[in-house]
This record gives structure tokens, sequence and C-alpha cells, in this order.
């Protein structure tokens, strides 16, 4: 009994092990990995068996034959494991490249009022960039895109020698002024109206024809012209005369009429009244010759290119466009 006492007492008294601080990192950590190992993703994993069994030779006891992806169909854009997505690139280079032809092709337009005083040099380079755009034509079909077709377009430039007569109106300065030559496409109908907008110092007015037009293949139409218009003169209500213009190399003074055309303007205020009342006057085409084809070998929101009989080429620009600036 006294041994057992003994040994009781020394066994109480005895100090308790002290650990150590590694230790105590040792022991708290036993369960931790300082550096915890990288296990593949589960969608990873499988791959590389499915990718294991597409290599084994058939018979050859590899793999089984892969099971219904319990996960479903992996997410497009990454992993769903690692979460990692596929950023959208750039703007496409070859989209830079079209505005930036689309900007040159502006630029070698100024001054050409609308190709019937372009030089040689001019017309081939509006040529080189009309071909580099039709190449990157974004509309391969524009006759299956009539929503693009829809419209008002204005002419920019034109290589169509029968417009050069009208065109040449502006050659005397001040008195007659070609505003503007349009095309309005009406895709819901099948129609067409060609606009020629005049303005000069007493009145300003308008020819157009109208007609309709099929489709025969991706790029062409064929345009049947069934009536020319002649829009009601809108007389000004001031009229604007230069003190001076040349017609045929000598200078014409106008100042000494300046009173006479005082007393017009009294009477023409109350003579445009009456006559912008007037309905326009139509003129019905029936002969079998009014007929043309178009071909659209470029077309976007803004620009359209078009090339018709003759080898004559169109540019278009849409009303409101950017380029029209």
């Amino acid at each position: 009994m006294a041994g057992s006492a003994l040994l009781n007492a020394l066994v109480l008294r005895a100090p308790s092990p002290s650990l150590s601080s590694s230790s105590k990192r040792r022991s708290a950590g036993a369960f931790a990995f300082p550096n915890p190992p990288r296990f593949p993703p589960l969608r990873s994993a499988r791959r590389v068996v499915l990718a294991r069994a597409a290599a084994a030779p058939p018979g050859s006891g590899g793999d089984p034959e892969p099971e219904d992806d319990e996960w479903g169909p992996e997410p497009e854009g990454g992993s769903a494991a690692t979460g990692t997505a596929v950023a959208e690139g750039p703007e496409a280079p070859e989209a830079r490249e079209v505005a930036e032809l689309k900007a040159q092709l502006k630029d070698a337009l100024y001054g050409t009022e609308r190709g019937l005083r372009a030089s040689s040099e001019s017309r081939a380079k509006v040529l080189e960039l009309i071909t580099q755009l039709e190449t990157r034509n974004p509309t391969p079909a524009p006759t299956e895109a009539l929503t693009l077709l829809n419209g008002k377009w204005i002419l920019a430039y034109t290589s169509f020698s029968q417009l050069f007569p009208l065109l040449g109106f502006g050659n005397l300065p001040e008195l007659v002024k070609v505003e503007e030559i349009s095309q309005t496409i009406d895709s819901e109908n099948f129609t067409v109206q060609n606009c020629i907008k005049f303005s000069g110092p007493l009145a300003t007015t308008s020819v157009a024809t109208n007609a309709k037009f099929e489709i025969r293949s991706p790029k062409r139409v064929q345009i049947k012209f069934d009536e020319g218009i002649v829009g009601t003169p809108q007389l000004t209500d001031s009229i604007v005369l230069p003190e001076k213009f040349e017609l045929f190399g000598q200078n014409i003074d106008l100042s000494p009429l300046k009173g006479i055309f005082t007393s017009i303007e009294n009477a023409a205020s109350s003579v445009a009244k009456t006559i912008s009342d007037q309905p326009p006057l139509k003129i019905p085409i029936r002969t079998n010759n009014a007929e043309s084809w178009l071909l659209t070998t470029y077309l976007d929101e803004e620009l359209r290119i078009s090339r018709g009989d003759g080898s004559s080429i169109f540019v278009l620009f849409k009303e409101g466009s950017t380029l029209l600036n």
C-alpha cells in the first residue's frame, strides 16, 4: 500500500510534458496541408477519361464507353469549374478597313458635283475605292435585305452620262441649281421614285419618275417606269439675284435690275399661294423601252453602290447618314 501511495504521489506531482511551439504547430495542422494539393475539376478528369477511351483500340479492354454527363452540357464560354470565360476580341479588322474606305470615298467625291466635274484621275480613284468596298460587301444578297434597301437614298456620284445634261444646269451660276438627286425605295409595295430638285431665283421645282421593280436575283432588280411627274413650282417669297454672273465668257451686271425685281417680289408672294395649291403634273409612260436594271454591289445602313446599264455606277448615301455631312 505504501509503495502504491508513493507511486501515485509521484505521478500527480510530475510536471506535464510541455509541447514546443513547433510541436504545437505540427499538432494543430495535423489535418491541414501546408501547400494544399490541386485536384483537377471533375469535368477535366472526365475529359481525360473520354480522351483515353477514344484513343484506345476497340476491344482492348480500355476504359468503358462514356455515359451521359450527369452535370449536363458544359456552358459556352468556359468551364463551370474554373469559371473561365472567353473574352470578346476587339473590333474586327475588316470593319475598321470598311470604315476607312468609306471615309476615303467621301473625301474623293468632294468637289466632283456628283461626278460631273470629276477628272480622269478622280474617277480612277473613286473606282478603285468602289472596287475595294465591293469585295467587302457585308450584304451579299441585297434583294433579300429589303429593310436595308428601303428608304430615301441621296445620289453622291455617278458615271451615268445621261444625267450630266441635268447636272450641267449648275453651270449657270446662281441662276439654276440642282439641289438634290434622290431615289426612294418602298420595299413593301416594290416601287421606286427617282427625283431631281431644282432651285432658281424665282422658284423651286422637281422632276420625278415613278417605277415598279421586280427581284431577278440576290443582287439584281428589274425596273419598269410608269409615269413622270413635274412638281408644282414653289415661288420664293424673296428673289435672290447675284450682282453679276458670267455667260459665254462675258460678265453680266444685274444690279440695275434690282428695282424691277423688287416689284416682282410683291406680286410673287400672292401668286405663290395660288400655284402651290395646284397638284403636280403627272405624265403616263407607255413606251415599252422604259425599262432598266440595277445591280446592287454594296449595301449597308448608310452606303449603297449600284451598277446599271452601260457600265454606269451610282454611289448613294442614306438620308440622315453622317456621310452627307
